[in-house]
């Protein structure tokens, strides 16, 4: 089942996605105050709404991220990416899924433009997938992990390299490389419809991005390195993961600018500018495309930076 939060003429709602159909839950309800019943629940609410809801045109409205999470977190899952974009797997990326809080108020939906972070000369974007907490999750082991999975979504991971770069040369961050924005959507997808996929340690997906209408590169689920149960159990350790939480798989491989960069800089196509479209496609779940425009002023700080 494909769930969505869109904003329509009479305010903010949520439905099951069906074709080019959305069905309205019953009463009004969010996703962000459902899921957390438990999988049979929002199937069964969406199963309801399929049955007796008036559907609406998804044309004629503007879909939302599926949820306003609370907190958000970015795993580094896969190892491809990690080789092509910085050298040298460290050890320790064998031994547990690290990952950053990111920043929850940066989160945009496939509809927004994306605002190219002050100052930044060096804007890129990261192709992942996230995974949204439902039942919350504390200290939970991989095996009971699944449980506690509503969905799956689109995450893009809007990152300011040049920015990046300069505050992990500290050792600590990232911070404004990566805090402008990021998109999730355009659907929650319920496990079960992911099943009939699952292959190793995640499921048979390609992940694709094209540039300005131009095919660039392309991925797929099935390459990640760390399995969600395993994430889901080592964010965990030691506190909770709240309902509408969601947690970025990180880069597929080849799924930024930054690796291209790094294995052939001089066919590099260059960093994203204002006006350019970029597109990203995850199977079984859903396509987008995002315009990316000016940002905000930069102010200079007392040192001048």
């Amino acid at each position: 089942m494909k769930l969505v939060t869109f904003q329509a003429a009479e305010g903010v709602a949520s439905g099951v996605l069906d074709a080019d159909s959305i069905y309205p839950l019953p009463g009004g309800a969010r996703l962000i105050d459902v899921i957390g019943r438990g999988n049979a629940a929002v199937l069964e609410l969406g199963s309801a709404a399929l049955a007796d809801s008036s559907p609406v045109a998804a044309s004629s409205v503007r879909i939302l991220p599926p949820v306003d999470p609370p907190q958000v977190r970015d795993s580094m899952c896969f190892h491809e990416h990690i080789r092509n974009a910085g050298g040298d797997l460290h050890e320790s990326h064998l031994q547990f899924p690290t990952f950053y809080f990111s920043n929850a108020a940066g989160v945009i939906g496939p509809a927004d433009d994306v605002a190219i972070t002050p100052g930044s000369e060096r804007f890129d974007y990261e192709l992942e997938v996230g995974v949204v907490i439902g039942a919350p999750a504390t200290n939970v082991a991989p095996g009971d992990a699944r449980a506690h999975i509503a969905g799956y979504t689109i995450y893009i991971d809007w990152s300011a390299r040049d920015l990046q770069a300069n505050e992990m040369a500290l050792r600590l961050g990232p911070a404004k490389g990566k805090d402008g924005a990021t998109t999730l959507g355009p659907v929650l997808v319920t496990p079960d419809e992911l099943e009939p996929y699952a292959t190793g340690k995640g499921f048979d997906a390609r992940m694709t991005v094209s540039i300005n209408g131009e095919p660039f590169s392309a991925g797929n689920w099935s390459t990640i390195n760390w399995s969600f149960d395993d994430v889901i159990a080592y964010t965990s350790r030691g506190t909770t993961l709240r309902t509408g939480d969601v947690i970025g798989s990180g880069t597929v491989g080849l799924g930024c600018l930054l690796e291209h960069y790094r294995i052939d800089r001089d066919g590099f196509r260059g960093w994203l500018r204002p006006g350019d479209v970029v597109g990203f496609e995850v199977e079984h779940i859903g396509t987008f495309q995002q315009r990316l425009v000016e940002g905000m002023p930069r102010h200079p700080l007392s040192s001048g930076y």
